[in-house]
């Protein structure tokens, strides 16, 4: 576009300079340019004269349509949001990513926003074109990259007012689409976790350790393959996690800062992992302290991909399981897990940094639990009015209770009982049932005869 050169009119409105000029927009109706008038207001007309409103009009309009960067670029609208995000965008947030995370932001960034809206001017956009190009983005996308996306959307325009280079930002008020795909939540069972165990027992031992050890900790794949035998703590039973594998890189840090941590094993699993500490032992493979528990071939720790494809997709297929991931084996941990503990245990061992990840993400609603619930509801309505409520469950008795009744049942088996008719009943073929209120402390104070009716009442 260039700078341009209008000087654009003034006039007075009451008690204000307003100024006015054109300018090249697009339209969101047809997706067409065309030229409108832009109106600025420029001060109170008490404050400045009509050569002053002049000047400040022109400012205005060399600052929306024309200014010029320190590298020659034209700034504001009249640069490309291609040109705006690789120049001015990305270089200020790689130095908040890692050099692993940068690449793949990256490239999901240029894929969804800047090849799409590569040449496009920064002027031209507006509230409608970002959102239908979200909308679009819903249909193929999963939730979590409609969300990014957003985000990055939002970042990228408040980056472009920032800077100067817009006056307004068009992204400000996109929303999320609420027509978004369905967020994979596969659950499995206990029984469909056993059977993937049992399977590749019969298959490869390391397999099943690795497979186990990350079922029974819920650990994260690029945990459980950096895990070294120097990271067995054998005898207060942690794991000590201190480093994570990602993409073929080995990095002394986590996905969160929790993830590095200790995190308590079962004694019996420690056994089975020294058992195969032996076995390799046996095979003259190396088991120093640095060695990796589950080493690939080449020394390094096994590929979580390869492990995935040649193992998980494989057993999925032969148990017809829905699904059977490194990410379903957490969610379905996470979930089970809900009847052995608190949030707060859960939690602890998926290392979360909060407990809303571990509710309302990992851990998904169990229908049994719910039908209990459901059925108690029932229940409850379904009572007659003046229907008695079940009788409470008689408590415990104190030892010294016990005691005592123990010692009267001794007495009452050598000692026949009287009834009212006189006929004798023998204690030891027919144990009385406890009578309950009955106090017989006041027995002795009363006279005799009245003390033996009491007994023989009781």
């Amino acid at each position: 576009m260039g700078t341009s050169y209008q000087k654009g009119w003034v006039e007075v409105r009451g008690k204000k300079w307003y100024g006015f000029y054109r300018r090249t927009i697009l339209d969101p109706e047809t997706n067409t340019a065309k030229t409108v008038k832009m109106p600025v207001i420029l001060g109170l007309k008490s404050a400045m004269s009509k050569f002053q409103a002049r000047e400040k009009l022109a400012q205005e309009i060399t600052r929306t349509t024309g200014q010029i960067a320190e590298d020659g670029q034209i700034k504001n609208g009249t640069v490309t949001f291609g040109w705006f995000a690789r120049n001015r965008y990305l270089p200020l947030k790689e130095a908040d990513w890692r050099e692993e995370t940068a690449k793949v932001k990256k490239l999901i960034i240029t894929a969804d926003l800047i090849v799409p809206f590569e040449d496009v001017r920064l002027e031209k956009f507006d509230k409608y074109i970002l959102q239908n190009h979200l909308n679009q983005l819903a249909k193929t996308h999963s939730k979590d990259r409609v969300v990014q996306m957003r985000s990055y959307m939002r970042a990228i325009f408040a980056e472009a007012v920032d800077q100067d280079y817009l006056d307004k930002d068009p992204a400000h008020l996109v929303k999320v689409p609420a027509n978004l795909r369905a967020v994979d939540k596969t659950v499995l069972t206990w029984d469909q976790l056993r059977a993937a165990l049992d399977k590749l027992l019969e298959k490869n031992l390391r397999d099943w350790l690795l497979l186990m050890l990350d079922m029974s900790n819920a650990l994260r794949p690029g945990e459980v393959v950096a895990l070294r035998w120097q990271s067995l703590l054998v005898e207060p039973l942690l794991l000590d996690i201190t480093e994570t594998y990602y993409r073929g890189k080995v990095r002394p840090y986590g996905k969160t800062k929790r993830s590095t941590s200790q995190v308590p094993i079962c004694e019996d699993l420690i056994k089975k992992l020294l058992e195969w500490q032996e076995h390799l032992k046996g095979k003259r493979k190396d088991i120093s302290p640095k060695a990796f528990i589950f080493g690939g071939r080449f020394g390094g720790p096994l590929d979580p991909s390869n492990f995935r494809k040649r193992v998980l997709h494989k057993l999925a297929e032969e148990l017809e399981l829905p699904k059977l991931t490194f990410q379903v084996i957490r969610r379905t941990i996470a979930t089970l897990a809900q009847k052995m503990g608190s949030s707060k245990d859960v939690q602890g061992f998926m290392r979360h940094e909060t407990t809303d990840t571990t509710e309302n993400i990992y851990q998904q609603i169990l229908l049994p639990s719910v039908r209990t619930t459901l059925d108690a509801i029932h229940a409850e309505l379904s009572k007659k009015e003046g229907q008695a409520p079940p009788p409470d469950p008689e408590p415990p008795l104190a030892p010294s209770a016990v005691a005592t009744q123990d010692a009267r049942k001794d007495d009452a088996a050598v000692m026949p009982v009287a009834r009212a008719d006189g006929i004798a009943v023998d204690r030891e073929a027919k144990p009385a049932k406890p009578v309950r209120g009955v106090v017989l402390e006041f027995a002795p104070k009363l006279p005799t005869t009245r003390r033996k009716e009491v007994l023989l009442n009781a």
